[in-house]
């Protein structure tokens, strides 16, 4: 039997409108690099690292079974990509390099083990927007597993772990007997489609995981811990590089949890890399000495478009901060962070106009970085020391600041300390200081990035909630 439905006009007018609502919010999330994603795909071509010679037993060094594994993978570039497997076991290694169509899966039971002998480490050159090392001049150590130019790059498992046994480190930067920067666990150079899922990263020698002059990058359901009084062993640090998504993360280390970056004074200013369009969501975790989301110290490439959100962070030093000084040109624009819980924070939000070293004497101090348009909304704080330490720089006002919805309970009979800032506020305890205490509303929501969206976005959906239940419809059955 045919059957068919009759719908009055006016009715039909109704659904067609929120269709076209329920597809353009549709087509809004769609294109969000946060999608799902598939790290385990399977490829057309898989090898397991002990077909190689390795063997995990934690003392035999593995490094040329994992080069000439991957080696022997790089003929399947062109053929749909490989995979290289690592069982249960303990694989000792120094630093290897992946290739592009490459997934690297770890077994539950897998631990790869970074070298504790420096010579394992290769040094290379110094990133370009940097001028040198990070911490000393000239080259730097190669991270434990690197990649460049590369597309299509998997690192993922059962949550098997990356161990970078990083201490050794540690203590040679604190005797001041390196030669080198010290290498991270995971750096992509230069690459796009890269997918780091469900692994433990521990005791990084150095930062932790470095997308560089990356795209379209995605960190999900990892965890990552070091010490808490580990030296400068930051968790994610996206640097001059788009399309990035860290989701479901939880990070336990001695520097900042996240840390976005662009290059250094003027080699970041003239490699002009900027990062942007980062979505940060659901993350968790502590820092006794730094940040929980850091944008900093090194911007001189640009940050903006970053949306930080569902963020819970506790015995931390700060929550959120943006670090910057005179030299560092660029610019941090267009930053909205929203719903954070704080507990046990000294300092729940800081910006500070005047941090961090330069490169060398070469940097332009008059090369002033332009910080606007940053916006902090629904954060609850509980235990605070201090709500607020927001220090521009002089002649060089950080504007468009804006705090909405924030409650922090401080033990601070000072709470807001502020210099060099404009913006606005509302619905802020304890009462902010005086440069912010100009409403949002109505007067200046345009001003402060995302709440007129976010407002938008709240009305739309209260009017589908009242069109919804109000639709009937007749059927008529032929």
């Amino acid at each position: 039997m045919r059957r068919s439905v009759t719908i009055p006009f006016q009715l039909l007018e109704v659904i067609l409108v929120l269709a076209s609502m329920c597809e353009a919010q549709w087509a809004i999330g769609s294109s969000s690099h946060c999608t799902q994603t598939s790290p385990r795909e399977v490829r057309p071509h898989s090898v397991t690292i002990t077909e190689f010679g390795a063997v995990g037993d934690g003392v035999t060094l593995n490094t040329k079974a994992f080069q000439n594994a991957i080696f022997y993978l790089n003929s399947f570039t062109d053929k749909g990509g490989a995979q290289l497997f690592v069982p249960a076991g303990r694989w000792l290694t120094g630093s290897f390099e992946l290739i592009s169509h490459l997934t690297l899966l770890l077994d539950k039971d897998a631990v790869i083990l970074g070298s504790t002998h420096s010579d394992d480490w290769p040094v290379i050159d110094p990133l370009p927007s940097y001028g040198r090392g990070r911490e000393l001049p000239g080259g730097r150590h190669r991270s434990l597993i690197y990649g460049r130019n590369l597309t299509d790059v998997i690192i993922t498992g059962d949550n098997g772990t990356i161990d970078g046994q990083g201490n050794v480190w540690w203590n040679w930067f604190r005797n001041g007997t390196l030669n080198y920067t010290r290498p991270h666990l995971v750096e992509l150079m230069n690459s796009t489609g890269v997918i780091v899922s469900n692994l433990t990263f521990l005791n990084s020698p150095f930062w932790t995981i470095h997308p560089v002059y990356c795209s379209e990058v995605v960190v999900q359901d990892v965890t990552i811990l070091a010490p808490l009084d580990s030296p400068n062993t930051d968790g994610i640090n996206p640097d001059s590089s788009d399309d990035v998504c860290i989701e479901d993360c939880y990070i336990s280390t001695g520097d900042d949890l996240i840390s976005i970056k662009s290059g250094w004074d003027e080699y970041g200013i003239s490699y002009a890399r900027p990062s942007s369009n980062i979505i940060i969501r659901r993350i968790a975790g502590q820092t006794s000495s730094s940040s929980g989301i850091a944008i900093g110290s090194e911007m001189s490439g640009g940050v903006s478009e970053v949306h930080a959100e569902s963020l819970q962070f506790f015995n931390s030093k700060t929550g959120i901060r943006i670090k910057t000084s005179p030299g560092r040109g660029g610019y941090v624009r267009n930053v909205y962070v929203s719903d954070v819980d704080l507990t046990d924070v000294k300092m729940a939000i800081r910006l500070t106009g005047n941090y961090g070293e330069h490169p060398d004497a070469s940097y332009d101090p008059k090369a002033l970085p332009d910080i606007n348009k940053i916006t902090f909304k629904d954060i609850r704080g509980d235990n605070i020391s201090v709500a607020g330490l927001l220090e521009g720089i002089e002649g060089d006002n950080f504007v468009d600041i804006c705090l909405s919805n924030i409650t922090l309970n401080v033990t601070s009979s000072s709470p807001w300390n502020c210099s060099f800032i404009r913006g606005y506020s509302d619905s802020v305890s304890p009462d902010t200081c005086e440069p912010l205490r100009d409403r949002i509303f109505p007067h200046h929501s345009s001003s402060c990035y995302h709440i007129s969206d976010d407002l938008q976005t709240q009305s739309d959906r209260k009017q589908q909630s009242w069109l919804m239940p109000r639709l009937s419809f007749s059927f008529t059955i032929i």
